[in-house]
């Protein structure tokens, strides 16, 4: 092996495993647009999206409709075409998707225009033509700044969605942030992310808040401990909430890369994020599952919310979310239900995730009391959530061991 094949084989490694890097192109000559199609084609963790003509969006244009949403990891500009243009639109990407790493590409060398480019946000300046091996050595630098970065938070990003309203995801995932707080770590955060009437501060009996987690999201710019803390109650558990609005809100327009920003604010601070979303999947909650570990799709036997967990799964893998973040979770679980296991795992196409019983008269009492820990201390419901738990936690616990709280860290 050479030293050339051995800096290419060291690239290959830094770039992150199981996980595309999307890429754009913008204004690139036609030999600069036949060598990153070959480059994308030789790289299976490398997705060409699309190579765009022109440097910038136009007035009416927003700029997730430019460059399109979520932003791409990396954009590749030409700055030869015209280099004010080209430094103006890289200024631009930086400023509304500060997650994208932007490239400039150029024939010239002089290191006053490489300055140049660098002020506008440019992390890289490639020389013409294109080469491959100079771009997988920028690209591999991107994914290794994206694992270091994952590396150095220790936080779980859980995110639950239903399949239909009535699940009871509001009621698990309050119950789950409990007992995470209580026997794993009290830098637990639930956030509930519905736009109208959430429930969550209401099933863990908080009255007092001023802030819900939409506005927190619109504060980017604002982002630090103190205006953090104006946002939080703290439940009895230990877990930190963040509520919904408490009435009805009119339709926010989230700018791209808020949630993610905010996210990152919070993943230095807590251990464990649970996110409580409504049913669907918006643009900004699709931001939010590509950024999360797990992803839990709530499902009860019924024929409906089944056939909608096929469709979420079918779209968030369109979608291309990560086919192991996605866990299936039947609440309400009969062992003697009309439809039955396998009948469920056929019609979804996966093997259950987990299993919570169907104890209905104890989990409205824990809802009526506001502390789920205390309410179902003893319960099978308890044990089930125990065991999930500690599936999440990384920690055995004597519930996995039963039969009706099996996941798949367990054997069915």
């Amino acid at each position: 092996m050479t030293a050339k094949d051995d800096r290419i084989s060291s690239s290959h490694r830094n770039l992150p495993p199981g996980e595309q890097l999307s890429l754009v192109g913008i204004g690139l000559d036609t030999e600069s647009q036949g060598l990153l199609k070959r480059f994308v084609e030789s790289i299976p963790l490398v997705r060409l999206r699309t190579q765009l003509d022109d440097y910038g969006m136009d007035d009416q244009e927003s700029f997730a409709d430019w460059i399109g949403h979520p932003p791409p990891d990396i954009c590749l500009i030409d700055f030869d075409k015209d280099r004010r243009t080209a430094a103006v639109a890289a200024a631009r990407i930086c400023a509304s998707g500060p997650e994208t790493a932007v490239f400039a590409l150029s024939s010239n060398a002089q290191s006053s225009l490489i300055i140049e480019a660098m002020r506008s946000g440019c992390t890289e300046y490639l020389i013409k033509p294109l080469d491959r091996e100079q771009l997988l050595n920028a690209v591999a630098r991107v994914g290794g700044r994206r694992r270091a970065k994952r590396e150095s938070h220790n936080a779980q990003v859980l995110a639950f969605i239903g399949a239909k309203g009535g699940c009871g995801v509001t009621t698990l995932v309050t119950q789950l942030g409990s007992i995470l707080a209580k026997s794993f770590s009290p830098k637990t955060l639930l956030l509930d992310l519905h736009h109208s009437f959430g429930d969550a501060a209401l099933y863990l009996g908080v009255t007092r808040n001023h802030y819900h987690s939409l506005e927190l999201i619109e504060n980017t710019h604002r982002l630090d401990a103190e205006f953090l803390a104006s946002f939080v109650v703290n439940h009895s558990s230990g877990m930190d909430l963040i509520p919904a609005p408490d009435g009805s809100e009119p339709a926010r327009s989230i700018l791209p890369g808020a949630l993610a920003q905010t996210l990152d604010f919070l993943m230095v601070r807590y251990e464990f994020i649970l996110f409580d979303l409504p049913p669907g999947v918006s643009e900004q909650s699709l931001e939010l599952l590509r950024h999360s570990d797990q992803i839990y799709l709530i499902t009860v036997a019924e024929i409906s919310a089944l056939r909608n967990i096929a469709r979420y799964i079918d779209y968030l893998t369109f979608k291309e979310i990560l086919n192991e973040k996605i866990r299936v979770v039947v609440n309400r679980h009969q062992k003697r239900a009309l439809i039955t296991d396998a009948q469920i795992e056929k019609a979804i196409r996966r093997r259950i995730f987990w299993k919570v019983p169907n104890h209905y008269p104890q989990v409205i009492k824990t809802i009526s009391g506001g502390d789920p820990i205390a309410q179902l201390s003893s319960s099978e419901v308890m044990q089930s959530l125990a065991g999930w738990a500690g599936a999440i936690g990384g920690k055995p616990s004597p519930a996995t061991q039963g039969k009706e709280s099996r996941g798949i860290l367990g054997l069915w």
